[in-house]
């Protein structure tokens, strides 16, 4: 008779880990495969030496319909000296954008004006159908 050993072979003490790799690859592609990659977008920030090959500022004002809200909430469009009322503003949106379809609202209220006048003028622009409408702050 045999006599049985308390000794293991060495062999037997090993575990493979291939199936455990071929588990972990497939996890690691599924997750590269399922993920979503954003694409992020930059803005070109304006510095003094790239102003120098840009149109000249004349374009520029074209391009853009300016609403200025003052300090007792009058509504003054693209520098004209004379205040136009609420009424004007979707009219006058209407009439500029007709003559450049590219431009865009932009709107520059006064600390000290009231937030209903900001929010219809960009509510008439809306309606005007203008895609960019931005706030900018006072001088």
């Amino acid at each position: 008779m045999k006599k049985i050993s308390g000794k293991h072979k060495e062999d037997d003490a090993k575990i493979d880990l291939t199936p455990m790799l071929d588990v972990v690859f497939i996890l690691l592609i599924f997750f590269v495969v399922t993920a979503t990659f954003l694409s992020e977008t930059s803005i070109n920030a304006a510095s003094s030496d790239n102003n120098n090959n840009e149109t000249p500022p004349e374009d520029t004002d074209k391009k853009n319909i300016l609403f200025e809200i003052g300090p007792n909430n009058e509504i003054i469009l693209n520098g004209n000296p004379r205040p136009i009322i609420a009424t004007q503003v979707r009219s006058n949106i209407d009439q500029l954008k007709a003559e450049n379809p590219a431009a865009s609202v932009i709107i520059q209220p006064d600390n000290s004006s009231e937030v209903s006048t900001l929010v219809m003028i960009m509510d008439a622009a809306r309606q005007a159908g203008m895609a960019n409408i931005s706030i900018v702050e006072p001088n």
